[in-house]
């Protein structure tokens, strides 16, 4: 039986850190492996859905040949049994 684990909003938050310094070592392997297994990229410069930490690293080569930095305008975090949602909107540049 999986236990739950407790999780702050504060712990929730600083996972965009580790994104966000994940897209400063300019590896797209390296922010691909921030998404998790069965996550879903809807990117911001492709019209493309990326579902495969392959198509979501894929995505990533391009993107960070403009050595991007993100911020969060808008976030909504969520927690429940072991999951944790922070959804909103950033901005990169």
């Amino acid at each position: 039986t999986l236990r739950p684990v407790k999780v702050t909003e504060e712990e929730v938050r600083s996972f965009f850190g580790l994104w966000n310094d994940a897209l400063k070592t300019g590896d797209p392997q390296k922010v691909a492996d921030r998404y998790s297994k069965d996550a879903v990229l809807l990117p911001t410069l492709s019209d493309e859905a990326r579902y495969t930490n392959d198509r979501i690293a894929d995505y990533f080569v391009g993107f960070l040949k403009k050595k991007p930095t993100g911020e969060i305008l808008e976030g909504n975090i969520k927690i429940g049994p072991n999951w944790a949602q922070d959804a909103g909107t950033y901005s990169s540049y």
